[in-house]
This record gives structure tokens, C-alpha cells and sequence, in this order.
């Protein structure tokens, strides 16, 4: 009967090797699972010191923006198939595009073929899997369920980038109306509007108010217009540099959340991240002070993060998750009392799923709003302002004509 050799970690994340007689390899993951082990790899015969690699065409060296929830899926698939992790990232390293990325996964084929658990050869590339991946990871293999933890995680990041692609849709078309209406009135000025100053130059006119101030606006806009860009790529520069110290991004956050009407919008943002996050941490088994904890580094937002971690330590003095929330002032009732309900009945995690889709929804009703309100005051401006040009620039034409009949 043909031996194995396989490597596998108990519960507590101890390693095991061994070898195993049996028919095939399935055969040996069956056996190893019935166990309560996590299969990192099963090798018939001795394992050996070097395997011959396939070449993998790349298209790109970065990572697209999907690439992570696709190798998150895939993973969710084949471990649920029953493949071993170690050949689960074999496959997928054979599939992906991003030289960067496949860099990462024989990383982290290594580090496990080492020894190291799927979490801990994760941690070791912080700038791609985030505290929540790796938590997530980390309970997955502590219970033994890395399958379905993987599976929330897929389900998580899936709903997160539908939700960021709806957004992303819905900002698309005011900001091409805007950009497309700016390159028209910046084309009247600086192009057209001269050629008729051209023209009123050889009759002896005295221009309309309107016109004089249309001439004076272009001839500055002409004048100006490469050292308007300058500063505004300077002032764009500054910004972006303050805006990544502590302190420049906590007022800017702050800036934003005071905002009339559009700071109701950005607070659903946080909070619909917020509740998205710690519904996925708790429904996979993470406790409610340590989900509290992956999502404050998680969060994206400093003053999110500072009332998480009030918060959270609140709830480590023994209070309910509900009271600190409501004492932070950053949560509606409904939000508060949704919490309180979870807590009462022991379904918390559902609870937070419902204040997700709650958000969602409203963040997505806002900008459809927004859009439907853009578009009409985009095109009365754009209507306004072209319209006062017209008129400027033919006044003069109609005195020409006067003059001509004469």
C-alpha cells in the first residue's frame, strides 16, 4: 500500500508529521480531518527537497483591485473540497495575473512548508492582509473550521466591494458632467471669446458692461490659467502630506463629518464599515472585545478608531455593548437600541448585519438623490452661464449691424 507523508496542526496549532499507508491521498485527508487536524500538505513517498515549478505568464506586476476576494473565494472553494492548503496555493498561484501577488503566495507556501500556520505566514505581509484577515485566519484554524471562517471572510469582502462598486457607479456620471461642463466654459474662454475680441478691436464700439467684464474674466483666465494649475497642484500636494499625519487626518475626518447634509452621508460610511466588520468578526466566533479590537486598526477612520477604543474599554470594565455606543454620540437610537436587542436575545452578530444593509441602503438612496438633484442644477449653471456669454459677445455684433444698416 503506497505511504504518505503529510504535515498537519492540531487545535492547539501544534505541528504533526507523519507517515500514513493508505490507497490514495484523499484517503489520508479523511483520516487527518476525522482527527480534528488542519491538513497543510500530503506527499506521497518522502517529501521532496525541491519541486520542479511551471512557468506562470504574468500580465501585470500589481494587484488588481478584485485579486483578493477572487484568491479568497478560491480558497473557500478548494478547502472545502477537501484540498490541503499547501496544494490549494499551488493551484491558485498557478491562476493569478499580478507577479506581486504570486510572489506572495509561494511566500507563503514557504513559510507553512516550514512550519508557520496560514495566519502567521499572512502576518508577514501587512500591507495585503489586514487584521481582520488574519484574526479571521487565526480562529478558522483554532477551530478547526478554516473553511467556513474563509467563507464569511469570501461573503465579507465580496459584499464590501459590490457595496464600493455601486458607489463608485453612481459618482461616475455627475463627476463626468462636471468635468465635461468645466472643459466647455474653459473652451469658450479661452478660445472662443477671443476671436470675437478680435473682431470688436476693428470697429470703433463701445462695448456693453456684460461684455467687458466677459473680456476682462477670459483675459485673466488666459493670463493665469498655467499658474492656476500650478497652485492647484501645489495646494494639492500640501493637503495629501498634512492629511497623512495623525493630526491632519483626524481634523480633516472631523472637517467632514461636521459637513451640512454630506456629513450624515460619510458618518453612514463609517458606521456601515463599522457594523459590517464586527458582524463578520463575531459571526465567526471572534470574541466581542477582540472583534472591537480588529476593527479599530481596521476601520480606516482615526475618529471612528478613538470611540472604538473607548468603547472597548467599557466593555472590558463588564458594561453592555449598547451603552458605550450611545454615550459616544456618534450612533443613532436605532443603532443603539438594534445592539441592545442583540445582546438580550444572544444574536448580535445578526443585529449588526441589519444595521449593515440598514446603511447601505441609505448611503446608496443618498447619492441616487444626489445624482437626480446634480444633474438638473448642473445643466441650469452650465444653461446660466453660457447663456450670459451668448448674450456678452452679441450685443457688440448687434451694434455692428446697426452700424452697417446706417
Amino acid at each position: 500500500m503506497p505511504k504518505f507523508f503529510y504535515t498537519a496542526r492540531d487545535r492547539v496549532g501544534n505541528k504533526n508529521t507523519a507517515y500514513e499507508e493508505a490507497p490514495h491521498q484523499e484517503e489520508v485527508v479523511s483520516r487527518l480531518q476525522a482527527r480534528g487536524l488542519i491538513v497543510i500538505n500530503v506527499i506521497l513517498g518522502t517529501p521532496p527537497e525541491k519541486e520542479v515549478r511551471a512557468k506562470v505568464r504574468h500580465r501585470r506586476y500589481r494587484m488588481a483591485g478584485g485579486e483578493l476576494v477572487l484568491f479568497c473565494r478560491q480558497l473557500t472553494t478548494l478547502l472545502g473540497a477537501g484540498v490541503t492548503i499547501l496544494k490549494t496555493l499551488d493551484i491558485i498561484s498557478a491562476q493569478v495575473a499580478s507577479r506581486k501577488f504570486y510572489n506572495i503566495i509561494k511566500d507563503l507556501e514557504k513559510n507553512m512548508e516550514q512550519g508557520l500556520s496560514l495566519h502567521e505566514s499572512m502576518a508577514k505581509h501587512p500591507a495585503v492582509f489586514s487584521d481582520l484577515w488574519i484574526n479571521l485566519v487565526e480562529s478558522g484554524e483554532a477551530s478547526g473550521n478554516l473553511a467556513v471562517v474563509l467563507e464569511r471572510l469570501a461573503n465579507y469582502l465580496e459584499r464590501n466591494a459590490e457595496f464600493k462598486r455601486r458607489i463608485i457607479s453612481a459618482l461616475i456620471y455627475p463627476t463626468l458632467l462636471l468635468v465635461v461642463g468645466t472643459g466647455a466654459l474653459l473652451f469658450l474662454t479661452i478660445k472662443i471669446i477671443p476671436t470675437f475680441v478680435s473682431i470688436f478691436q476693428g470697429f470703433n464700439l463701445r462695448l456693453p458692461l456684460i461684455t467687458q467684464l466677459i473680456i476682462q474674466v477670459s483675459l485673466f483666465i488666459r493670463r493665469f490659467f498655467f499658474l492656476f494649475i500650478i497652485v492647484i497642484i501645489i495646494f494639492y500636494y500640501i493637503f495629501k502630506k498634512y492629511t497623512r499625519t495623525t493630526d491632519g487626518r483626524k481634523r480633516y475626518e472631523k472637517f467632514k463629518l461636521g459637513l451640512p447634509i454630506f456629513g450624515e452621508f460619510f458618518r453612514a460610511l463609517v458606521i456601515e464599515r463599522f457594523s459590517s466588520e464586527v458582524s463578520t468578526l463575531i459571526e465567526s466566533g471572534v470574541p466581542i472585545l477582540y472583534s472591537l479590537e480588529i476593527t479599530e486598526k481596521s476601520v480606516d477612520n482615526l475618529v471612528m478608531a478613538d470611540i472604538i477604543r473607548k468603547i472597548k474599554e467599557d466593555v472590558r470594565n463588564g458594561r453592555p455593548l449598547s451603552q458605550p455606543l450611545e454615550q459616544s454620540g456618534f450612533f443613532e437610537p436605532m443603532v443603539v437600541q438594534m445592539v441592545n436587542i442583540g445582546e438580550e436575545i444572544g444574536e448580535l452578530s445578526q443585529m449588526f448585519k441589519r444595521i449593515n444593509t440598514f446603511y447601505q441602503g441609505y448611503v446608496e438612496t443618498f447619492l441616487a438623490r444626489f445624482v437626480s438633484l446634480f444633474e438638473p442644477l448642473m445643466l441650469v449653471f452650465m444653461g446660466i452661464v453660457i447663456g450670459i456669454m451668448v448674450v456678452g459677445m452679441f450685443l457688440p455684433i448687434f451694434q455692428i449691424s446697426q452700424i452697417g444698416f446706417k
